[in-house]
């Protein structure tokens, strides 16, 4: 046999076995990365209840002395009755008083209500209400992928943007 062919047919079976090798070995390590097909991420809400406190201007009524207003009832009565007497002569003079006096006193008797009702003072208090503050965080991304023929879903704690590196066939989630 020529010594170039033998050679030739050496470095052939060689080259042929180096690829066959490389194939393999890329078969048998998978893909480098995994495909991302979409990224969402996850938030949690929170809500923290808080207390806000105004002051707040009251205007409130004076407490009544005089419940039954007796006192507008009775100066209204005399007043009326005087000018009732000032009017006719004789069971005309009474009548007139009469009337005075049960006018005048339903006249005091309002009177004394309006100032009742007028007799007002101010003062500052404070009220207090819960109000809830939500806000937003940030707990993670779920990321869905493929990787050779299979897809699945993970939970990573950044965006890993269109691919994920993959290591003996496993996704390698953390940055070192």
């Amino acid at each position: 046999m020529n010594k170039s062919l033998l050679v030739g047919t050496v470095l052939g079976a060689v080259g042929v076995t180096a690829g066959g090798a490389v194939a393999t070995y890329s078969l048998v390590s998978g893909p480098q990365y995994a495909e991302v097909l979409a990224v969402t991420p996850v938030n949690e809400t929170i809500k923290t209840p808080r207390q806000v406190c105004n002051d707040v201007v009251v205007t409130r009524q004076k407490p009544v002395q005089d419940q039954h207003r007796i006192a507008g009832t009775a100066v209204g009565a005399v007043v009326g009755g005087l000018l009732g007497n000032q009017i006719g002569g004789g069971t005309g003079k009474k009548v007139a008083t009469v009337a005075g006096a049960v006018g005048g006193g339903y006249a005091g008797n309002k009177v004394q209500e309006h100032m009742q009702n007028s007799d007002t003072y101010t003062t500052t208090e404070t009220r207090c209400s819960t109000v809830t503050d939500v806000s937003e965080r940030l707990l993670g991304y779920d990321v869905k992928y493929q990787l050779g023929d299979k897809v699945d879903t993970v939970r990573m704690d950044r965006d890993p943007g269109t691919q994920i590196p993959v290591r003996d066939g496993q996704l390698v989630l953390s940055q070192h």
